[in-house]
């Protein structure tokens, strides 16, 4: 619960008590906003001693008489107008015209409220007046870390990229130069180099976009019957070249008649991440094991590998943006830092988890779980 803090300002002490007592002990309730509200109150009787209360202490809503017995309501605006106070205030009088409140409303006063007054007319205003105070706060912090992501983003993409343009230019110069000398085979494996790092920049771009249309619902989903051993056999093909070279051996134990109701590209980019990574992340000569199964309306797929491992802490970081764990074994190895954060953000479509289990120098374990999804009508549809 949200607590606000209302200071009243009125030179009638009947007055004053009376808007607290019909504020103290109200709680609203703010469904747009997510949350109850409830109000502390303070009260004070001159524009001196509103000024002592707003140096002494926060304050949310002011509820402003109009004639004070040192300065106007209109004055104080004025003043209020010169500070950096996140405050919203309610003009009171008992000299309510229209030029008034629209002086009032040109000076900064939110709302304005005519003397005399039901304790329901209070309430109503004050309610009015949190719901737009706390809808405000909202939208600035929203636009606060909207703001915080994107020089977040920006500085980790501009990481990323800055390296592999660094090691194209210098083996460009080496090659504008002649700086390896006579022999060509010297200069092809700068130019193989050069390849390797564009594919890589290639993949970046390439996992931006598919998180970005994830992220933004903008990616148009269509669900039909996916067969699973079609889709895990396609990745395990994707990888079967790498694979052969390394000597990693993929066994793949996926019934063939396991269908589940899915975007197929989905479904194609869990197994494309669960394996590529599983293989990329291997020791030579290692392997590989792809395995789907059917537990009630849920399928469960789970990638083995015996490769690098990771720590527990290793772990617990592994599914956020940008995120790769660098240490000695892995420094050759080429990655975005997306595969897997896409990957969790695909299984929550389906209302899923993942899992990893991983042992340094031992292997890991990933598990997905795509829940509900043996239930849906046979047929195509468009989400």
């Amino acid at each position: 619960m949200e607590t606000l803090n209302i200071l009243i300002v009125d030179d009638e002490y009947g007055m004053r008590r009376g808007a607290e007592r019909a504020l103290r002990d109200v709680t609203l309730s703010l469904p747009d906003v997510n949350g109850d509200v409830r109000f502390e109150i303070r009260t004070a009787a001159t524009g001196k001693e509103l000024e002592e209360m707003l140096e002494s202490g926060h304050t949310d809503i002011l509820l402003l008489d109009h004639k004070l017995p040192d300065m106007t309501g209109l004055d104080i605006l004025d003043s209020l107008g010169k500070r950096s106070l996140d405050l919203l205030t309610i003009m009171i009088t008992a000299y309510a015209s229209l030029d008034t409140a629209v002086t009032a409303t040109r000076r900064g006063a939110y709302d304005f409220l005519a003397k005399p007054f039901t304790p329901e007319e209070l309430r109503g205003a004050v309610r009015k007046a949190a719901r737009h105070l706390i809808l405000q706060r909202q939208a600035r912090r929203l636009a606060d870390e909207k703001r915080q992501v994107r020089f977040q983003f920006t500085s980790v993409l501009a990481h990323e990229m800055k390296a592999p343009i660094a090691a194209i230019e210098g083996y460009l110069q080496m090659i504008r130069e002649r700086s390896a000398g006579e022999n060509l085979e010297n200069y092809d494996r700068m130019l193989d180099r050069c390849l390797i790092r564009i594919e890589g920049m290639r993949k970046l771009i390439s996992d931006l976009l598919d998180l970005t249309a994830i992220e933004s619902g903008q990616r148009q989903r269509n669900i039909v019957s996916v067969n699973v051993a079609e889709a895990a056999r396609q990745s395990v093909e994707n990888m079967k070249a790498e694979a052969e070279r390394r000597g990693i051996r993929i066994d793949l134990r996926v019934p063939a008649d396991l269908v589940l109701e899915g975007d197929r590209t989905e479904i194609e980019m869990i197994f494309n991440n669960l394996v590529s990574n599983a293989v990329k992340y291997n020791r030579d000569n290692g392997k590989v094991t792809v395995t789907a199964d059917v537990s009630g309306d849920d399928v469960r797929i789970q990638v083995d590998d015996t490769g690098i491992g990771m720590t527990q802490e290793e772990c617990q970081r592994l599914f956020n943006d940008f995120t790769r764990i660098r240490n000695e074994k892995t420094r050759h190895i080429l990655g975005s830092g997306l595969g897997l954060s896409t990957l969790k953000k695909l299984v929550t479509l389906y209302r899923g988890s993942i899992s990893v289990e991983s042992q340094p120098d031992a292997g890991s374990t990933f598990t997905v779980t795509l829940h509900d999804c043996l239930n849906t009508s046979p047929g195509k549809r468009e989400v």
